[in-house]
């Protein structure tokens, strides 16, 4: 009989696990590393699309654990990179209610089908193929908002009053039809009946995750605006990371890997 799902891991990309601006993640292979040994399971969770995750956990060797995408609007099997199309297209719909929004507050949204590849590749810092990949979406669109606090507030209520609403991420505003990263994970958990869950983000958008898991890593991102102090930071079950990016990611998992007793050893003798 298998042993049990030591860990599952649940990871935001852009500016936790991977770089705010190289996108790279290698200072957190050691990390990713000593999970495989112990035969953790790492679930991407992103606002990115299957087409952008899909080579990413390819070049992670994570291509045999589901990833969540889109926000949480949608789900990518495991499997290899070519498995990167999901059923379902609500995309053109949240495009025409965004396009019935009042135009003063419209204009104000720049989504991703408002920009071209180029567009899109200078406002995500993307090469072309994979400023392309971003732009094949089927449940989201995140895009820039050039406006102030109150205006994104109208904007909000507005998206609301369509039947969409709005997450801010570290990078876009996100307009889709209110799906969340930790509405995925419960089917996930019940899957792969994980002894202990961790989630690592560092926006917004990532709150509910951080909550859902067991534990919480808040990974430094100077680049967006500092999370707010969130209720399980105060017995520890929530923490931050001193490093940014996939640095502090290294440096959140092997610190908790340490802290659960987890090793190569515990884990096959569990």
């Amino acid at each position: 009989m298998p042993s049990p799902l030591p860990l599952l891991v649940f990871s935001d990309l852009d500016g936790t696990l991977l770089d705010h601006d190289s996108y790279d993640p290698g200072p957190a292979r050691p990390a990713l590393e000593a999970l495989a040994r112990i035969g953790a399971g790492v679930v991407l969770a992103s606002s990115k699309t299957a087409a952008e995750v899909a080579p990413i956990r390819v070049q992670l060797e994570l291509a045999r654990w589901p990833a969540i995408v889109e926000n949480g609007a949608g789900l990518l099997p495991p499997g290899p990179e070519d498995a990167a199309l999901l059923a379902g297209d609500d995309y053109q719909m949240i495009r025409a209610r965004l396009d019935r929004l009042p135009s003063d507050l419209r204009r104000l949204f720049r989504g991703f089908g408002d920009m071209s590849v180029a567009e899109v590749a200078r406002a995500t810092g993307l090469e072309d193929n994979a400023a392309r990949r971003a732009r094949r979406r089927t449940a989201s669109e995140p895009g820039l908002f050039d406006g102030n606090a109150a205006q994104e507030q109208a904007f909000c209520a507005a998206l609301r009053d369509s039947g969409l609403s709005a997450r801010r991420g570290g990078r876009f505003l996100t307009v889709g039809f209110g799906q969340t990263k930790a509405g995925q994970m419960d089917a996930i958990i019940a899957s792969l009946a994980p002894r202990v869950t961790v989630a690592l983000g560092d926006a917004p958008n990532d709150i509910e995750m951080l909550d859902h898991a067991d534990y919480g890593v808040i990974v430094r991102n100077p680049h967006a605006k500092t999370l707010p102090f969130l209720k399980g930071e105060a017995d520890g079950r929530i923490r931050r990371t001193s490093a940014t990016g996939p640095e502090g990611w290294n440096e959140a998992i092997l610190s908790l890997l340490s802290e659960l007793g987890l090793s190569e050893d515990t884990a096959a003798h569990g």
